[in-house]
């Protein structure tokens, strides 16, 4: 059988002090749809979009430390532990997505303590832009060929020639197409709603969906670390499982009766 062969240079651009990567050009394009959509929803309820620079800060402070801290502290501590100075080398790699939620949701807090709105307005319309980062950030994850499935014989195998002659599952491109669907049912349920008030509805079905999909996807991965060969699940499922209890909560506090 002829499986798709992926073997995209990972550098974009290059010039004489500077090269481009084609995950940092998403990462960034992800930042740029946050700002323009979070720009939209400050004009359409706050007639006013002059704050939506400084959300900006702190997302980005939030995601980028929130992630870094997740992948040394569960992902490979021994190392970190070992070369200290390494926790601060980003541009070498290593981002864990449960991090970046988490530090996400503690900036957001932060942020809104100087706003006219309180956390669960924020939080439920910040669960839209950040599901579609996660559709452009796996988008750059397969560009990378970085994160890769398991190997299989299905037809849609991908050999990622930078890594193996593997035919294997592309995860990133289900990651992927996932977080988009998440991101358009959560934008069908804000413009569908009548009230500025969703109550943390709209996050609450981002916590629930985005990580109940990484648990089931974390079955076709080659994981980063499994805590022990003895267990059937990856430290990427045992992380998520906090994240979708939460959403549960939320939900049902969400429609519970006043």
């Amino acid at each position: 059988m002829h499986y798709f062969i992926w073997d995209l240079d990972p550098v974009l651009a290059s010039f004489k002090f500077l090269r481009i990567h084609w995950y940092g050009a998403i990462f960034s394009l992800a930042l740029l749809s946050n700002y323009l959509f979070m720009h939209w929803v400050y004009l359409r309820e706050l007639d006013t979009a002059e704050d939506v620079d400084r959300l900006l800060w702190y997302c980005i402070g939030g995601a980028v430390i929130g992630a870094r801290l997740a992948h040394v502290l569960f992902y490979n501590p021994s190392f970190y532990y070992s070369e200290p100075l390494k926790i601060f080398a980003i541009w070498e790699g290593g981002l864990a997505s449960h991090g970046g939620v988490f530090g996400v949701l503690i900036s957001l807090y932060i942020y809104q303590r100087k706003a006219p709105f309180d956390y669960c307005w924020i939080l439920d319309r910040a669960a839209i832009a950040g599901a579609f980062s996660g559709f452009l950030v796996r988008t750059g994850n397969f560009l990378n060929s970085e994160i890769a499935g398991t190997a299989t014989d299905v037809p849609w195998a991908v050999v990622f020639k930078r890594l193996d002659d593997i035919p294997r599952h592309p995860v990133q491109l289900y990651e992927a197409v996932s977080y988009l669907a998440i991101s358009l049912f959560l934008l069908y349920l804000y413009n569908k709603s009548t009230t500025k008030n969703l109550n943390g509805r709209l996050t609450a079905w981002f916590l629930i969906l985005i990580f109940s999909t990484r648990f089931f996807l974390e079955f076709y991965k080659n994981s980063l670390i499994n805590l022990n060969s003895d267990y059937w699940i990856s430290a990427g499922q045992i992380l998520s499982i906090p994240f979708i209890l939460t959403g549960i909560y939320l939900l049902y506090r969400a429609h519970k009766p006043t």
